[in-house]
């Protein structure tokens, strides 16, 4: 909650999986909106899956290499081009094929 909050003050904003349910202009939306928080000074954390908000990142922990029993280990830190150079886990695979325009 900004309640209370001046204009002065910095704020974190952490969403946990914004994108769910989101059609993808609106994901466009969302991730404008986001820019919009940072260049006002405040930051942003997101927990997400989706691609676009991911590559639109300015800095990325992706955490894995699977779910439950075979999850929970740092599996890259860095930018989201890095991530796509990154051999481990599923999701620079997926991001590098996203950074290309497939």
């Amino acid at each position: 909650s900004t309640e209370g909050a001046s204009p002065q003050d910095h704020i974190l904003f952490v969403f946990d999986e914004p994108t769910t349910g989101l059609h993808f202009h609106d994901i466009r939306k969302l991730i404008d909106s986001i820019q919009s928080l940072i260049n006002h000074g405040h930051s942003v954390i997101l927990i997400e899956h989706n691609l676009d908000v991911i590559k639109s990142a300015d800095w990325v922990i992706d955490i894995g290499p699977d779910g439950g029993e075979q999850g929970g280990t740092i599996v890259f830190e860095g930018t989201p081009e890095g991530l796509a150079a990154c051999q481990k886990g599923y999701t620079g695979q997926f991001l590098k094929e996203k950074l290309a325009g497939n």
